[in-house]
């Protein structure tokens, strides 16, 4: 309450305040709706100032990893392009460089979106139980908790975007996990999966030549 006021009914449509100094109520309006306006800006101020001190712009060149390195994961030469650390936890993102057919189990996540848009070459998504023909240009979206996987089907060279929201555990799955396999080989350790936030539910995708030539 301001000072020098008494009372107020919460309703709207009443008189909300008394005027014992002789205030019109237009200003007492006047005053609520300052402070209203100045305590809903609030947490917007603060949220800006905390996104400000974690978050830096990040560039990574075309073809390049964020910290210099090379990943190999299954099918795909693989390069980080945005860390955990480089969003706060918010995203996590891969360039996958496809060298030959197939793609990673069928899997789901239980704390993480996962986003694929496809740069270069064809690509097949199974999203529940929908499966989804990627083109250059495409992209879709699986959500947390719903089983999917994807395999790269194209004659030529392929590229793949995938993000992860929010970050979770997901570099560290696969940094964690990184070492030498047979050529495109991934890893089936539902125990190893599962410490990460995931579930290995199956096998990988079957490739119908007949649907892509």
């Amino acid at each position: 309450m301001l000072p020098g006021e008494v009372g107020y009914t919460a309703h709207f449509g009443h008189k909300l305040f008394g005027e014992p100094n002789g205030g019109s109520i237009l200003q007492n309006l006047d005053r609520r709706a300052f402070l209203g306006t100045a305590l809903a800006t609030l947490p917007l101020a603060m949220l800006a100032q905390t996104d400000e001190t974690k978050v830096k712009p990040v560039r990574v060149p075309s073809g390049e990893d964020r910290l210099g390195e090379r990943h190999v994961i299954g099918v795909s030469s693989t390069a980080f392009k945005v860390s955990t650390d480089d969003s706060a936890g918010a995203l996590f993102v891969i360039e996958h460089a496809s060298r030959r057919k197939g793609g990673p189990p069928l899997h789901l996540h239980h704390n993480e979106n996962e986003w694929f848009y496809v740069i270069e070459g064809e690509y097949i998504a199974e999203i529940g139980s929908q499966r989804f023909q990627l083109k250059p240009g495409d992209s879709i979206l699986g959500p947390r908790e719903v089983p999917h996987a994807w395999a790269y089907v194209g004659a030529g060279p392929g590229k793949l975007l995938i993000a992860f929201a929010p970050a979770g555990k997901m570099e560290a799955f696969f940094r964690d996990n990184e070492k030498p396999r047979k050529e495109g080989e991934y890893l089936n350790d539902a125990a190893v999966y599962r410490a990460y936030g995931l579930e290995l539910l199956g096998p990988p995708l079957s490739i119908d030549t007949t649907e892509h030539p």
